[in-house]
């Protein structure tokens, strides 16, 4: 795992004057953090860019934050042992927060397998947590193993791999269970759709 170094006694927050209410005044919305969670092909992506694309029809301000895609560059220096995993749930909430404080809507697409680092993202975005659990079975999850990861990690090929090698815990009360095992994509999208706008954080 990369060094954390130890945060400076001289660094201090500073806040704007524009504050996070008056963002949400001007989106038309609040700003949450919408977690998918699952495992590898249990849909999360799929599922994160469906909801923002109906989102983006909605005319509300989105940004997808994709595992994949932060192994790029913010956390391109990490691996996928236990310890990397935390720090690269830690940084990606991090960086979710401040989304929120932007007054976007930020869904994020990570198997995050470890319950406690769930917990710790929702700290640190607070009551504009929402955690959305990608339910499917791992036998389907394997059956659409298009990168053949799933055949790889039962080889021996892949250490660590969430579901095989390594633990998933799933999520004990989510605020969205979605079965993107048997559900269609559209029904999927509703339902989280449904969620927002029952809760305040959409009003259209």
């Amino acid at each position: 795992m990369s060094d954390v170094k130890q945060k400076s006694s001289n660094v201090v927050w500073h806040d704007t004057q524009v504050t996070t209410a008056m963002r949400e005044t001007l989106n038309g919305h609040r700003g949450a953090v919408l977690w998918f969670t699952g495992l590898s092909g249990a849909g999360k992506s799929t599922l994160a860019n469906a909801v923002e694309e109906r989102l983006h029809q909605m005319k509300a301000r989105t940004f997808v934050i994709d595992g994949d895609n932060v192994r790029h560059g913010l956390c391109a220096d990490l691996s996928f042992s236990d310890d990397d995993r935390v720090e690269n749930i830690r940084r990606v909430g991090e960086v979710a927060g401040l989304f929120v404080q932007a007054g976007v809507l930020t869904l994020t697409a990570f198997i995050s397998p470890f319950r406690a680092d769930r917990e710790k993202v929702r700290a640190i975005v607070g009551e504009n947590f929402i955690e959305v659990h990608c339910n499917t079975a791992l036998e389907i999850c394997e059956s659409r193993d298009v990168k053949g990861l799933y055949r790889k990690a039962r080889a021996g090929e892949i250490a660590d791999f969430t579901g095989i090698s390594s633990p998933y815990e799933a999520p004990e009360n989510p605020e969205i269970c979605v079965d993107t095992g048997s559900d269609n994509l559209s029904a999927c999208v509703d339902q989280v759709i449904a969620y927002l706008q029952a809760h305040g954080v959409i009003t259209k």
